[in-house]
Formats: structure tokens, sequence, C-alpha cells
């Protein structure tokens, strides 16, 4: 079977898994090769993105959310209380620019409530709690790309 072939049926047996579950978005990467297959949703959340204005000289200000650092050579992808991004795209800390973050270090969150969006494709996708617990780390910074399966927060 020629790899063109294979790579099609992959295509398609990755777009069947999306039609199956909640997904809106699976990449595959290996040996070199890789594929993102996406589908459009119908999800609508307000994200207002400032207008591109001059660059301020630096100062020297703490951040508005701490994002906590990850102790050098320490690996959270199998922590069991990693919450990773299902998907590729820009990181948001709250709905809106004026608004307040939806989680700091130290917050109690329940199951399903909202950490952060993320846009992807133009479209803003909230991500939701996997479980009930204590916001230990955030790893990510307001308006951030960020990879799949990249830890954003730890919540234990």
């Amino acid at each position: 079977m020629s790899k063109i072939k294979d790579y099609k049926e992959l295509i398609h047996d990755i777009a069947e898994l999306l039609e199956k579950s909640s997904l809106t978005e699976i990449e595959v990467e290996e040996d070199g090769f890789r594929i993102r297959v996406a589908r459009e949703t119908n999800t609508v959340v307000s994200h207002a993105v400032p207008a591109a204005a001059p660059a301020p000289a630096p100062v020297a200000a703490p951040a508005a959310a701490p994002v906590a650092e990850t102790p050098a050579g320490e690996d959270l992808t199998n922590h069991p209380g990693a919450v990773v991004s299902p998907m590729v795209g820009t990181a948001y800390t709250s709905a809106s620019p004026d608004s307040d973050a939806f989680i700091k270090v130290g917050d109690t969150v329940t199951e399903g409530q909202t950490l952060l969006i993320i846009e992807a494709m133009k479209v803003m996708n909230n991500i939701p709690a996997p479980k009930a617990g204590t916001v230990k780390q955030i790893l990510f910074s307001d308006g951030q790309p960020i990879e799949f399966g990249e830890v954003l927060c730890v919540i234990e």
C-alpha cells in the first residue's frame, strides 16, 4: 500500500474519531510526519483582542496573574493533577482583557469550571477543570502560544 493511501486512511480514521467524540481537533505526529484534523464548532466566546499599541518602556512590575515556575528537570506530563492542552492555540487567562483571570494559584475549583480559554482557528474553546481541587501551578501566561499536550496547570 502506498504512503499516500495510508495517509488518506489515517485522515479518514481521525475524522471519524472527531465525529464520534466531543473533540474539536486531533493532532498526530510520528517519525517526522505530522497531521492535524480539526472541525469548526459553533461555540462562541467573546474575547476582545486589544488593538496593537506601541510597546511601552520596560518596567519591572509583577505580572497580573502569578505563573508558577516548574523546577528544572521536573516533568509534569504524568502528574495526576496535570491539565494538558487538548489543542494547539493561544491561551487566555480570562474572557476579556478587562476581566479577572479564571483561576489563580491557590484557588479552589470545581469539576467542569472554566480554567482558561484556548483560541484555535479563530474559535474560542473553554477548557474545563477535569476534577475538583486546588490550583497548585499555572504554567502559561495570558496570550501565550501553546502546543497540543502541553501542561497548562496542576490541580491537586
